[in-house]
């Protein structure tokens, strides 16, 4: 195991996911995450006593870089969906000014822009890394901070 791949605690600013919750927001098998991790492509951090994390924000990059990455194979795979749909992934940016803000969110290979008042970011919470389900319907986008074992329980986007 190169040693590299755990780096120790990183700051509290950016929410940590288990290698298993990774998985699933990033579309992947728990192994792959730990081989990506044993390559140098993201770091597993050692919590005092817990499971191996990564940090949300270093997810957030990966989860970007990923759907840079997907080809049409992977995207023309899904089944098609209603307007209705719930799509669970990560804060990749966050812009706010006084009265409104941007959030963005990658949600497998999908990104999803939604524009929403400041104070309803700040009363969610919504960083660069953080856990949200966007609720999509017609040309209205509406991001949640759900409880996280109800988002990350087995739902892919």
């Amino acid at each position: 195991m190169p040693q590299n791949r755990h780096m120790g605690i990183s700051s509290d600013v950016s929410p940590r996911y288990r290698v298993s919750e990774a998985a699933t927001l990033l579309g992947v098998s728990d192994d792959t995450v730990r081989r990506w991790a044993d390559d140098g492509r993201l770091t597993l951090l050692a919590a005092q006593g817990g499971p191996l994390v990564i940090d949300g924000a270093e997810l957030a990059r990966v989860a970007v870089d990923n759907a840079a990455d997907a080809g049409l194979e992977r995207l023309t795979g899904a089944g098609r969906s209603s307007a209705r749909n719930r799509f669970v992934g990560i804060v990749t940016a966050v812009t706010v000014d006084t009265v409104m803000a941007q959030v963005e969110l990658q949600a497998g290979p999908f990104r999803v822009v939604s524009l929403m008042s400041a104070e309803a970011v700040r009363e969610l919470g919504l960083v660069v890394g953080s856990l949200a389900v966007a609720s999509v319907k017609a040309t209205t986008v509406v991001v949640e901070a759900p409880a996280r074992d109800e988002a990350v329980k087995g739902r892919r986007p």
